[in-house]
């Protein structure tokens, strides 16, 4: 299954309150993430506010496509923009920049011996 990194700048003011909000994400939405698709899915921060997003899945424009079709989305986005910077896009689910990977060690230990990774 693809793997998909991402990267957001969260306002290094706020990163004690955006740490505190993703303690208990509201149920609702963490039944959307998974219902879309969204699988292994965890939230990096570093002290100057860089946060780097991982998850698997299928299709991930597909996964993307169908959390904006959740109000639970819609809401959530709404209430964690003003966490962000340089959201020329609005909203963060928007403003994700997937990255490419460049190094996969599973996948290459499983070319030298001839499986799949």
């Amino acid at each position: 299954m693809p793997r998909v990194c991402f990267t957001l700048q969260v306002d290094p003011v706020r990163l004690d309150e955006y740490r505190a909000r993703h303690e208990r994400v509201w149920p609702e939405m963490l039944g959307a993430l998974a219902e879309c698709g969204w699988h292994d899915y965890s939230l990096f921060l570093r002290e100057d506010g860089l946060l780097v997003g991982f998850l698997v899945t299928d299709d991930f424009p597909a996964a993307q496509a169908a959390m904006r079709t959740r109000d639970v989305n819609a809401r959530w986005q709404a209430e964690m923009a003003s966490f962000f910077l340089d959201l020329d896009q609005g909203t963060p689910d928007r403003a994700m920049r997937p990255l490419d990977e460049v190094f996969n060690l599973e996948a290459q230990l499983a070319a030298e011996t001839g499986e799949t990774a």
